[in-house]
């Protein structure tokens, strides 16, 4: 790894693909959330077009050129890492904890989740509900944030951005290393771009760990894949769709 990382500062600067790199980790998050504005109300034949569009861009920009290949033993750890934060994302809006810790909710649900300092709004539409777009559209649904969003957000925020702010030649800085702000700033605009932004800096911290942990990729997507596709499932299972 040091050897690898001499290397790549040795050429900072001077190699041509450093920019096609940046490039390949930005534009496919950046379609992402373009395409999610322009195509306006959820539903599920428009998820499935910024899936196959954004899963196209990624494979075609593949930005895991230079990464090292995914190590088996750092795989229990990250799967344990993803349902931990599973739990983390629903545990506060369970019937249970409704049951058992009604103002905690009530708190939770008014300050933890936007919109910031009310209760959200009961859902009136389901566009992702089988019985509404269809079980193609819904287990497309599914297959697109667990397998395409995923792994898009974690090349982009910590393949990318969180090294990026170490040091512009991105691709040179260990993933092991650990700086407060910038981590916390990661987690900190991870959370914020999700309904449950407590539970998303939750996770970007949990996910950010583990980056630094393993300095692995990989684990890093295989946690967030097991996170997203069990989230998936369990939205399917109980018609909680306030998480899709």
């Amino acid at each position: 790894m040091e050897k690898t990382l001499d290397s790549a500062k040795g050429i900072a600067g001077k190699d041509p693909t450093l920019n096609r790199a940046t490039w390949a980790h930005v534009v496919p998050f950046a379609i992402w959330l373009f395409a999610m504005q322009m195509l306006g109300d959820p539903a599920g034949w428009k998820y499935a077009v910024r899936t196959g569009l954004c899963a196209g861009l990624f494979l075609w920009l593949h930005p895991w050129t230079g990464y090292p290949a995914l190590k088996i033993r750092n795989l229990p750890l990250a799967f344990a890492v993803g349902v931990a934060v599973f739990i983390a994302w629903i545990g506060m809006q369970t019937e249970w904890m409704g049951m058992r810790a009604p103002a905690l909710q009530d708190l939770y649900l008014r300050y933890a989740v936007f919109p910031w300092g009310r209760l959200p709004d009961p859902l009136k539409t389901f566009p992702y509900a089988p019985e509404i777009c269809g079980w193609p559209l819904a287990l497309v649904r599914l297959a697109g944030s667990a397998f395409v969003i995923a792994v898009i957000e974690e090349f982009f925020w910590r393949g990318f951005l969180y090294r990026w702010m170490l040091g512009r030649d991105f691709r040179a800085v260990d993933p092991g290393r650990f700086d407060l702000w910038p981590f916390l700033l990661t987690a900190v605009v991870f959370g914020g771009e999700h309904t449950e932004w407590m539970a998303g800096i939750l996770a970007g911290l949990a996910y950010g760990w583990l980056y630094l942990r393993t300095r692995d990729i990989w684990a890093v997507v295989f946690a967030h894949i097991t996170t997203n596709f069990i989230l998936g499932w369990y939205v399917l299972a109980t018609g909680a769709y306030q998480y899709w």
